[in-house]
């Protein structure tokens, strides 16, 4: 019986020892050694793979960035100083990707959206829609229970006094964390030159939109003929044709008799006074 128990972990062992060699030999002989500069690279990205770079990660940009089917720039969350020095290690210009931001489709804070009753479950848009829908009059409209902020990596996104979340343009990374956990969608990334923007998602038209929401687009149609080479309606919503020649320009938004179609100079939504002094103390 002893005798039988140390045959088999003699064999146990042999086999073991056996296999280690064999996986051993694979990795010298078919192993692909790394690129050096691999790692370098990778510890000079902010290690937040937040996928703006439209890569998974940051070790998935690091090596497309070593093979040189990237560049440097791609990544708008690294400062300048960063990208300058892997530019230099793999001997490659910086590049330039255009920024890009999240926008809200939305505009009816707190006294322009209808509200049917108040919401008293607990703060977060995901549950307000899956209860009730936060009591809003327009179910399509932002909630204002900061899922977003909480979500922001990047303290990109604060709470206005209205309801609405202000997306801090110097600090969005367009990691599209708010776009993932809006549960209506509201949130999209858009090149920051794009200036023309509809920030409402309207289902309806006319008074039906309008009696739920002062600021909703009620489809009237004014932008598309004032901006036909850049905008039709499709669903009731104007639909702006970014990928024309034809450079959309403010006129679009002289006729819109509720401000649903804007043009952005910069941050989408004011900060009244009282607002601005609060974030600044």
């Amino acid at each position: 019986m002893v005798e039988s128990v140390l045959t088999a972990v003699l064999i146990m062992t042999g086999l073991g020892v056996l296999f280690a060699l064999v996986l051993a030999s694979a990795d010298h002989f078919l192993g692909i050694e790394e690129d050096p500069k691999l790692e370098a690279v990778d510890e000079l990205l902010p290690g937040t793979n937040c996928g703006a770079c439209g890569e998974p990660g940051c070790r998935a940009l690091a090596e497309k960035l070593v093979q040189q089917e990237a560049t440097p720039g791609q990544c708008t969350v690294s400062p300048q100083a960063a990208l300058a020095e892997i530019a230099w290690l793999l001997g490659v210009e910086v590049g330039a990707t255009e920024k890009r931001v999240a926008r809200l489709k939305c505009a009816g804070s707190e006294g322009l959206a209808g509200r049917l009753a108040p919401y008293r479950g607990i703060r977060s848009c995901r549950a307000a829609v899956l209860i009730d829908g936060g009591g809003r009059a327009c179910g399509w409209g932002c909630l204002g229970l900061a899922d977003c902020e909480r979500a922001c990596t990047f303290d990109a996104i604060r709470m206005l006094e209205g309801g609405l979340p202000q997306v801090d343009i110097d600090r969005c990374t367009a990691c599209g964390d708010c776009v993932d956990v809006c549960p209506l969608d509201l949130f999209t990334l858009m090149p920051l030159s794009r200036k023309l923007f509809v920030q409402c998602s309207s289902p309806l038209d006319g008074d039906a939109a309008r009696l739920r929401c002062s600021v909703a687009c009620d489809a009237c149609g004014r932008c598309a003929v004032d901006a036909a080479e850049v905008i039709e309606m499709a669903n009731g919503l104007p639909r702006i044709h970014y990928e024309r020649d034809v450079a959309p320009a403010p006129r679009a938004t002289w006729r819109c008799p509720t401000g649903a179609i804007v043009w952005l100079e910069g941050m989408q939504f004011a900060e009244s006074p009282d607002e601005r002094s609060a974030a600044d103390g």
